[in-house]
């Protein structure tokens, strides 16, 4: 029963997984707040209306917090590639490793650059100047997102390299491809994967797709987060004109991309159905090739004999969205040897939460949009309520995403090259691997801890409240010229804190 806890590479999977699944409790939300702080600063710029720099400024607490945890919990998700899984970061540290550097380099330091000025540059710079920090931190959390989705796709489906051997006397030499990595025939050659085309790498079959889909995910993530907490201010009385409005930013932001999104992951699917047939195969619980392949709206996968107990299914719709014909069949599990069967339960399970959190997510948001253009919204205290507590479940749906895209592609951690047993580090023991996770879950529980209570602390507190300061000082010097050139303008308010230039 506990034969995992001395099993080296199911306790390094455990490790991995329980690090990033805490990171990515982080990114989405500064990914999808960074659009929407671009929005409020830019309302607030057109319209002069100080509403929006309070709703701004407020938010922007929330990110500073947000984007501190996501870099502490982030170093040491990327430490594991050299400690727990040596042996796949030198197979293939030339690819992998050269996305991750593109995201350090292009990405990070162009969004923490920027972060001063948003965070502390409100009296420091104009209003233009800060409007552009707020885009720049945004689109270096784009980036992000770009280079590590892109990191994660080749995996998926890797292009764009070609694999050389190296001999005990460092002479090198092309293997013949495909290649799998088998270290019972190696021969004292060291393998290595190589980039042969730095863009082709960068845009592998699944790239574009998948950093669209994750984006609009965290998109999603970020309007559910604040129509949480405004909805919560409203039905409890408070802030009650800036609650509104940014609801309603957050509302419309929220149900186009939820809109969006089923149409982004039926190109994603029609991609894995080319490209990885037995991960799809894995997530419809498809065991057997027939014509007419159902689609499963819920079930319970049983792998031992083959079928999903208690399901409901819709006779060739599978094939129809593969295909476009009812009646071609798509390919089942029985095709694919079973050593390579993706963990069927847990890839079928997480995968359908997905899909049916992102109707709920269009459900929910298009009925609010309604009420909302009824005039009625804001006095129906349940539906409010519902989106209070509806808060966790796109982070749910993040996750069980990722859960299924990484479970399904198992037992490879290359896909097609590279086997997950064959990657980790053969140096490392499970005694070490065991004790660092559990020293990672005390660490990790006790920055959530702090994380939550800090947020609470700030959410409580709300908003400052908005003081209209008239500005009558006129700029006589070159001192004052330059004073009056860093306010927001003439006539400006100042929110109640605010340092009086």
């Amino acid at each position: 029963m506990f034969e995992w806890l001395t099993d080296v590479v199911m306790l390094s999977r455990i490790q991995f997984a329980l690090t990033i699944m805490f990171h990515y409790l982080f990114p989405p939300l500064t990914i999808g707040l960074g659009a929407l702080l671009v929005i409020m600063e830019g309302m607030y710029l057109k319209t002069g209306n100080p509403v929006y720099e309070q709703m701004t400024k407020f938010w922007v607490k929330i990110f500073a917090l947000t984007f501190g945890l996501g870099v502490a919990s982030g170093i040491v998700m990327e430490f594991q590639f050299g400690t727990n899984w040596a042996t796949y970061s030198r197979f293939v540290g030339d690819v992998f490793g050269s996305a991750l550097a593109a995201e350090g380099i292009f990405a990070f330091f162009l969004e923490s650059g920027f972060l001063a000025i948003l965070v502390f540059g409100w009296n420091k710079v104009g209003p233009k100047m800060h409007f552009f920090s707020t885009i720049m931190v945004f689109l270096g959390s784009i980036f992000s997102a770009v280079w590590i989705v892109v990191a994660n796709s080749w995996m998926q489906t890797p292009a764009g390299f070609h694999i050389m051997g190296y001999d005990e006397a460092g002479n090198s030499f092309p293997l013949e491809m495909p290649f799998v990595y088998d270290p019972g025939a190696l021969d004292g050659v060291m393998p290595r994967a190589e980039i042969t085309s730095f863009w082709e790498m960068v845009l592998n079959p699944s790239s574009v797709v998948r950093i669209l889909h994750t984006v609009v995910g965290c998109f999603v993530l970020a309007s559910f987060v604040v129509m949480s907490v405004c909805g919560y201010y409203i039905v409890k009385g408070r802030h009650l004109e800036m609650s509104k409005r940014c609801f309603a930013i957050a509302l419309a932001f929220g149900a186009f991309w939820s809109v969006v999104q089923p149409f982004l992951g039926h190109l994603s699917a029609e991609i894995v159905a080319e490209h990885q047939p037995a991960k799809l195969a894995a997530f419809e619980g498809l065991y057997q090739t027939e014509e007419y392949s159902p689609l499963y709206l819920f079930g319970i996968p049983n792998t031992a004999e083959e079928r999903v107990d208690f399901g409901v299914k819709i006779p060739g719709m599978l094939s129809f969205l593969v295909h476009g014909s009812f009646q071609e069949p798509v390919a089942g599990l029985d095709q694919f040897p079973q050593e390579d069967w993706p963990p069927v339960f847990i890839s079928f399970t997480s995968y359908h939460i997905m899909v049916g959190l992102g109707m709920y997510f269009i459900g929910i948001t298009l009925l609010a949009l309604y009420l909302l253009w009824r005039g009625t919204l804001f006095e129906t205290k349940w539906l409010l309520w519902v989106f209070v507590f509806s808060v966790l479940l796109p982070y749910l749906a993040n996750h069980t995403g990722w859960i299924a895209a990484e479970v399904g592609r198992q037992p490879w951690l290359v896909y097609g090259i590279l086997r997950t047993e064959h990657g980790f580090s053969k140096a490392v023991g499970p005694e070490a691997v065991l004790g660092s996770l559990v020293l990672f879950m005390l660490i990790y529980a006790l920055l959530f801890f702090m994380y939550v209570y800090l947020l609470d602390r700030k959410i409580r507190s709300g908003p400052e409240d908005f003081v209209h300061t008239p500005v009558s000082k006129t700029p006589k010097g070159p001192e004052d010229v330059v004073e009056a050139a860093t306010r927001r303008g003439p006539g400006r308010g100042h929110l109640a804190g605010d340092k009086e230039e």
